[in-house]
């Protein structure tokens, strides 16, 4: 990885979003993103959505040719720009029901010599359901939105970080597989994690982020919202209401059905996941008819660039201000 170094416009904006406290609100969300140069390219965003959602790889089921395909993918990405491996390759396997599956895990060590020790973890599940019975003659559930989408975020996150070189914890990036199969890869990695006494400070996932919600003051609802002050703490360390709720996402318990949920069960830290599919903004889901040129590019590059600065903020925080609330 290139190491660049920490310019004054850069260094400027961290002391500024550390010394708002309180006062949060006068720093603007522009002032954020344009000091921290969170620009992502949407060429890129679009480019990786369209391959990882294409009909060459088959909609993307564990154990298949098409999740193989996606895999190396996102390991190139990965190596290209400097992001390290935590295991011994990018690849955590695992086993389930005769098929062998496999998250895609790299990571980006801490600069700070004891914060390091301390990880936040990005993920999204990159599995999706493969070949359905036939609508209108297409049988390739392709997996846009569900979850393309999500692990394009993820992806393009890695590549940011590396690009800011100045996170005082680690961050490690985690695409899941078989979550399509009741979450086995997240369950499989959470275990091997808490094995290794991973000191996890919180899992912030990506699920189903390419369609805007219509009249919304925020980006992106948090499931299990009322569980931790992570939303609260996030909006502030942003300068902008990123994070809200959204009563079905409680309704529908959606809280434990991604990704986040077993990390929260192996750590019991804040483990939650952000999404824009409210139920009425996209018809799609395990649909064939979930592909690319359905979702929204510009969108799904503005939740990734809005994330950044609060990502930046809770892997830099002397201490961990994130928590659950206790009930």
């Amino acid at each position: 990885m290139r190491k660049i170094t920490l310019s004054f416009t850069l260094l400027a904006a961290i002391l500024l979003i550390s010394s708002c406290g309180n006062s949060q609100s006068a720093t603007t969300s522009k002032e954020v993103k344009t000091s921290l140069n969170t620009n992502v390219q949407q060429a890129e965003v679009e480019e990786l959505l369209n391959y990882l959602s294409s009909n060459e790889l088959k909609g993307r089921e564990t154990g298949t040719e098409g999740i193989e395909l996606a895999a190396q993918k996102i390991e190139g990405i990965f190596e290209e720009n400097g992001i390290q491996k935590y295991f011994d390759t990018y690849r955590h396997n695992f086993e389930i029901k005769g098929v062998e599956g496999f998250n895609v895990v790299g990571m980006l060590e801490g600069n700070d010599p004891k914060l390091k020790d301390e990880f936040i973890i990005l993920g999204a599940h990159y599995d999706h359901i493969g070949i359905q019975e036939p609508v209108e003659g297409d049988s390739i559930a392709n997996g846009a939105n569900d979850n393309a989408a999500g692990t394009v975020a993820v992806v393009e996150l890695a590549k940011k970080f590396a690009e800011i070189d100045d996170n005082k914890r680690s961050i490690m990036f985690v695409l899941f597989s078989a979550e399509e199969m009741g979450l086995v890869g997240a369950r499989k990695i959470a275990q091997q994690l808490k094995e290794d006494k991973l000191d996890l400070y919180t899992l912030f996932n990506f699920e189903m982020i390419g369609i805007p919600m219509h009249n919304k003051d925020y980006i992106g609802y948090l499931t299990g919202y009322e569980n931790s002050n992570f939303a609260e703490k996030f909006n502030e360390y942003s300068g902008e209401k990123v994070l809200g709720f959204l009563p079905q996402a409680k309704e529908y318990n959606l809280f434990k059905r991604s990704d986040n949920y077993p990390f929260f069960e192996e750590f019991n830290v804040p483990a939650q996941t952000i999404s824009t599919f409210d139920f009425t903004n996209y018809d799609y889901y395990h649909h064939v008819a979930d592909e690319a040129e359905k979702l929204d590019v510009a969108h799904m590059t503005n939740v990734i660039e809005s994330v950044i600065p609060g990502i930046l903020k809770m892997a830099n925080t002397p201490e961990k201000e994130i928590k659950l609330i206790k009930k």
